[in-house]
């Protein structure tokens, strides 16, 4: 049986025996090219030269590796039980979150506004379900991803640094970013081949969908809230954690954070509002500034599973319930104080709602 190696491994191959058939090849044009002309002499070594660097460039591109789209964080200690604290703020005493019964992975940044562009290029050009939302560049407290041309021919591009996280994304926004991962961010329009299934049977929805739950073998997807709650707060007391197993904030800790950026101070510090903005080290909030910040800015501040602004940067939607149909969101935001942060608190919002302080991160298997 003849076997066949994709265009991938084969492209290495064919570069290889390119760039050694012309090195193989340079003791018979050497005669040559010692008795062409001067002038003629130099332009051939000149031509030879460019083709064994091109060659090089190109064989270096076939078989460098690819970077990784998502970096995620591995979330293990499986079967660990859940937060024993006082329940939370909507339904006090009631509800323990944290507890998996498996291993899985998750974003360890926010899902970033170059990715998210990247997802916009691949599947809006015409935009059939509204992913783009003009704020993204318009409110420059957090743009953001700007859209150029006409429908059918749209074109997105990144405002500033990309590596802060997108906003102004609903519920059904993240859901059909899972899609697209779990296809392997095809390019084509917002079908069930791209956006409309794969981790999720949206089909076309762009309200309400609160029954909606992610398809058996989903490759990514939204988190739950047990699983988002175990990588924000969980570490085991065994592994110099807190006595009961849960931080009450995803910075390794129970004091309240500040918000101060970079390496020092480096601990438990995080993108939010106490009484002056983290960004600007002020309290008056200027309709010209950018309060979102790039990940990594915080690298001190990590949980204990290693993810980023778990706290504070943008609210992130899980895929929690209530009973009036919304969706669940934590971590708080820029524009919030610290006791959003918190592992007792809570939020839900219709999960069509986009809004400056609304962000998501990925999880998988």
């Amino acid at each position: 049986m003849r076997r066949f190696l994709p265009p991938k491994y084969t492209a290495p191959f064919a570069l290889t025996a390119a760039l050694g058939a012309l090195l193989f090849a340079l003791p018979t044009l050497i005669p040559r090219i010692e008795a062409a002309s001067p002038s003629a002499s130099s332009r051939i070594i000149k031509k030879l030269q460019r083709q064994i660097a091109n060659l090089k460039k190109q064989l270096a591109a076939a078989t460098a590796t690819s970077p990784t789209f998502i970096d995620m964080v591995s979330v293990e200690n499986v079967g660990n039980e859940a937060d024993l604290s006082d329940g939370d703020s909507l339904t006090p005493g009631t509800q323990r979150f944290g507890a998996v019964p498996y291993a899985y992975k998750i974003g360890k940044n926010e899902v970033s506004l170059t990715q998210y562009a990247a997802f916009l290029n691949a599947v809006a050009a015409e935009d059939t379900f509204a992913l783009y939302n003009s704020n993204m560049a318009t409110d420059r407290n957090i743009a953001g991803i700007n859209r150029a041309g006409d429908s059918g021919g749209f074109r997105y591009s990144v405002i500033g640094d990309g590596a802060r996280p997108v906003t102004y994304v609903s519920w059904f926004d993240a859901a059909r970013f899972c899609n697209w991962l779990h296809h392997g961010r095809p390019t084509g329009a917002q079908t069930a081949a791209t956006t409309e299934n794969g981790s999720y049977p949206l089909n076309g929805a762009t309200s309400g969908g609160a029954t909606i739950t992610r398809n058996p073998g989903a490759k990514f997807w939204i988190p739950s809230e047990d699983e988002w709650y175990k990588a924000a707060y969980h570490q085991p007391s065994e592994e110099l954690g807190d006595v009961d197993n849960y931080w009450l904030y995803p910075t390794k800790n129970n004091e309240d954070p500040g918000n101060t950026i970079g390496l020092v101070p480096p601990s438990n510090h995080a993108n939010f509002f106490n009484n002056v903005f983290s960004v600007t080290q002020n309290g008056t909030e200027k309709p010209d500034q950018n309060y979102l910040t790039p990940a990594g800015s915080f690298p001190g501040s990590a949980s204990y599973y290693g993810t980023l602004d778990q706290g504070g940067n943008v609210f992130e939607w899980n895929d929690a319930v209530d009973g009036s149909l919304n969706r669940g969101v934590r971590g708080g935001s820029w524009i919030n104080f610290e006791t959003f942060l918190r592992s007792n608190y809570r939020g839900f919002d219709p999960p069509e709602n986009e809004n400056d302080f609304f962000g998501f991160r990925v999880a998988s298997p």
